[in-house]
């Protein structure tokens, strides 16, 4: 292993699920979008997506939990800590929440996503490209998990 390639870990609010990330995340962004903000309890929150090889967890994994099909979240089954989800129209991405890294600050927002569910009374200074929807390509055949979402409720 390259003794330069770059470690984070993340670890959840009572340190039973604990991760590290190898290497460079292909992307990070702040997400606007509703079934999130539910999901997470926050008006927003930023994803720093890796490869899921990338990411080792401890001897205690996190618990999973879907609403929408096709997209699994998951949490610490102790404290509720949100980890991260994996959608299977995003494949082999494992997006982490800047909540569960214990160094959030090595991670910088290069877009907003979602940027139409943003809530009004959110405002921000930066300069950041503001996509409407997915900041990622997704897989078409998979679906929408917005409309899945609608579908069920």
């Amino acid at each position: 292993m390259d003794e330069q390639q770059r470690i984070e870990r993340g670890s959840c609010f009572c340190g039973k699920v604990i991760a590290a990330a190898r290497g460079e995340p292909f992307w990070v962004n702040y997400d606007h979008d509703d079934d999130c903000r539910k999901a997470l309890g926050g008006p927003l929150t930023v994803w720093i997506g890796y490869r899921q090889a990338q990411i080792s967890f401890g001897s205690n994994v996190p618990k999973m939990f879907s609403k929408t099909p096709g997209v699994v979240r998951t949490f610490c089954e102790e404290c509720g800590s949100s980890i991260g989800y994996i959608d299977q129209g995003l494949r082999d991405e494992y997006w982490l929440t800047i909540g569960f890294m214990d160094n959030p600050e090595r991670f910088e927002p290069e877009a907003h996503s979602f940027w139409s569910m943003k809530l009004p009374w959110v405002e921000f200074a930066d300069d950041l490209p503001r996509v409407p929807r997915y900041s990622r390509p997704r897989d078409p055949n998979v679906g929408d998990p917005s409309n899945r979402a609608k579908q069920q409720r």
